[in-house]
């Protein structure tokens, strides 16, 4: 186990981590970034397989609190004395390293789950954690997604309805606290961001939250579109989290580098705006979408945040289709 606050970048935790750059070029200069991305349609069975290898890293942050890197998204824990608390599942092909991983925290049984929101990467872990007993919790919208058929144009992907055990049994539409195992959450709702469904945790004794996926720490994020997402709700969820975070709050990003704090949240909220900003100016001059990611308008962030599988090419396209 990891007991630190501060581990070097690892993308183990991303999404799309199986895929890598260079798959995203598949098609070369014949295709658009994001028509590139799509071109990888199977990557929701990729990224489930590469989970069945992926190793789950641990790390120690306080309170009781750890957060268990590797499976989808970031998933953080904690540890009472009668049950543990999970924010979000990860995926279920990460199930047995999961389960020793909670095991090394402590006999305790996983009592409560929160899903940040809907998406496979943070909820396909849904049904064998109720399974287990856990009661799942979420935004109203994540159980909407949970019990229809979703499809997510960019994944070229279509989901079917959850098992009725994946289904969130109690839900909430706006900030809520709550006390579990001891530990007061502060439950936060988010406008429409990454998706419809986004909800931040709050551990308020402990001064850390965790965003879900209205923050990636230092790799361009993706916003669905086709589950609500929108650009300008991204930069107003880093808004309302700058607002609850302090210099002493930790940061938990869905994507990224697990342990962050508030001013790299802050950064990434700048990037957001000024990126949103350009590639707006841009496209009232009546340039198409294709002359505004040739004209590069996040080339001065593209070192810190270009490096991994939302290229510069198709996060310029995602802010584009939101402004």
């Amino acid at each position: 186990m990891k007991n630190t606050i501060a581990p070097k970048l690892s993308r183990r935790g991303f999404c799309l981590c199986c895929i890598g750059v260079a798959s995203i070029g598949l098609a070369g200069g014949w295709l658009s970034p994001r028509e590139a991305y799509a071109e990888a349609h199977q990557l929701v069975g990729m990224i489930r397989g590469a989970a069945a290898k992926a190793d789950i890293a641990t790390h120690k942050l306080r309170g009781g609190v750890y957060i268990l890197e590797g499976s989808g998204g970031n998933i953080a824990v904690f540890v009472g004395k009668d049950g543990k608390v999970m924010i979000d599942a990860g995926i279920t092909a990460t199930r047995p390293k999961i389960v020793q991983a909670l095991n090394s925290l402590g006999s305790q049984p996983v009592t409560d789950l929160i899903n940040t929101h809907w998406h496979f990467d943070h909820a396909d872990g849904n049904e064998w954690v109720h399974a287990q007993g856990a009661t799942i919790m979420a935004h109203e919208n994540t159980k909407k997604r949970l019990m229809e058929t979703q499809r997510v144009a960019d994944w070229d992907f279509t989901f079917p309805p959850s098992p009725a055990g994946a289904i969130p049994t109690k839900v909430f539409s706006s900030d809520n606290e709550v006390v579990l195992q001891g530990c007061k959450l502060h439950l936060v709702c988010y406008e429409a961001a990454h998706t419809d469904s986004d909800v931040g945790v709050h551990f308020v004794d402990q001064n850390i939250l965790h965003t879900g996926d209205t923050y990636w720490n230092g790799i361009y994020p993706f916003i669905d579109y086709s589950t609500g997402g929108s650009i300008d709700g991204k930069i107003a969820a880093c808004k309302k989290s700058l607002e609850i975070a302090d210099d002493k709050t930790i940061v938990i990003p869905g994507h990224g580098n697990p342990v962050s704090n508030k001013a790299e949240l802050k950064a990434f909220h700048d990037m957001l705006v000024a990126v949103r900003e350009t590639v707006s100016k841009l496209k009232n001059q009546g340039m198409s979408v294709g002359e505004v990611v040739a004209a590069k308008p996040t080339a001065k962030f593209d070192k810190k945040w270009g490096q991994f599988v939302i290229t510069p090419g198709l996060f310029t396209e995602l802010v584009y289709e939101g402004v």
